[in-house]
């Protein structure tokens, strides 16, 4: 028997598991949230605010960018972070695409249940 093409491949299973799990920290969640404007900040902005050294906000951003995540470039001597929104627009789509397989497995239910 097939699997429904909702499931998806292995691969995106696998990036989907790896984007909740760096989006499993609330340091990280943070993070999303301050990059989430557009705009590109280095690690001392990212750690303005914080009680975090920058060493830690740097081991953060490290699994963001590992995730897809955040990515980095370089300016001058320092290093520019920037939110990347399409591994989370993906993980949009697929929670749309299990919420919509609960909705027909819970009409089943209903109409079980109803007759």
């Amino acid at each position: 028997m097939s699997r429904p093409a909702a499931e998806g491949s292995v691969q995106e299973r696998r990036q989907h598991a790896a984007v909740f799990a760096a989006l499993g920290d609330e340091t990280r969640l943070a993070l999303v949230n301050t990059l989430a404007d557009g705009e590109a900040r280095c690690i001392a902005q990212l750690t303005g605010g914080s009680r975090l050294t920058r060493q830690a906000i740097t081991k953060h951003l490290k699994v963001l960018e590992e995730a897809g995540i955040v990515h980095s470039a370089r300016a001058g001597r320092q290093s520019l972070y920037a939110l990347d929104p399409a591994p989370m627009n993906d993980l949009r789509g697929y929670l749309e695409r299990v919420a919509a397989q609960w909705d027909v497995v819970l009409g089943r239910l209903r109409a079980f249940v109803e007759d």
